[in-house]
């Protein structure tokens, strides 16, 4: 599947915030759209452009292709509950995510590399697939035979003070981890109006 392997910061430049799952940078270092005319861009948005733009942030954090995405915005309103948070919870869900939030990886691309891989094991058996949907109670680690990998040992290192949600337990000595329950809307790690996100799609599905 086809995967965005351009600049990434600006990515994050474009949607005006840092994505964590784009990047390890804590803050831009030119905090305005990116092009010519970037620093001169001071008209209010349209309401279309906003919406827009919360759309893009839920992509490109989650690497989610469009076709992909507008597949979760369907699912998410169709289930019971606010569709905003349906979609968030579904997007949370995902192995890549988890493996990140467990810290696996530095980033969900850097996740979705390792369980693509095969490095990553979900109750015990190996899953290749970044969009698998892990379920409260789920137990997730990095394969035994890959946890001697110099990478694997590297990536470990540098997310070891790494913050954790609330929801996930982790041992780093075994380099396992647990869904103590489901993803919750409040420990986001960037800022989403998921329902823009919904009013976006309203007219196109």
């Amino acid at each position: 599947m086809a995967r965005y392997r351009g600049p990434r910061l600006k990515k994050c430049r474009t949607v005006g915030t840092v994505l964590p799952g784009l990047t390890t940078v804590g803050t831009l270092d030119r905090p305005f759209p990116p092009g010519e005319h970037g620093t001169k861009r001071k008209s209010k948005p349209s309401d279309y452009k906003v919406r827009l733009i919360e759309k893009q942030k839920a992509r490109w954090h989650y690497g989610v292709l469009e076709k992909q995405f507008q597949i979760y915005v369907r699912e998410a309103s169709r289930m019971k509950g606010p569709s905003g948070l349906n979609l968030v919870h579904l997007l949370e869900s995902r192995l890549d995510n988890i493996v990140w939030r467990m810290g696996f990886a530095r980033t969900i691309v850097q996740a979705r590399q390792l369980v693509v891989h095969g490095h990553i094991v979900v109750n015990g058996k190996r899953v290749d697939r970044p969009s698998f949907y892990v379920k409260a109670g789920t137990e997730i680690a990095i394969r035994e035979k890959s946890r001697s990998k110099p990478f694997v040992a590297g990536i470990l290192e540098q997310t070891a003070m790494m913050p954790k949600p609330s929801w996930i337990e982790f041992d780093p000595a075994k380099a396992t981890g647990k869904l103590l329950m489901a993803p919750e809307r409040s420990d986001l790690p960037f800022e989403l109006n998921e329902n823009a996100i919904i009013e976006f799609y309203s007219q196109k599905l």
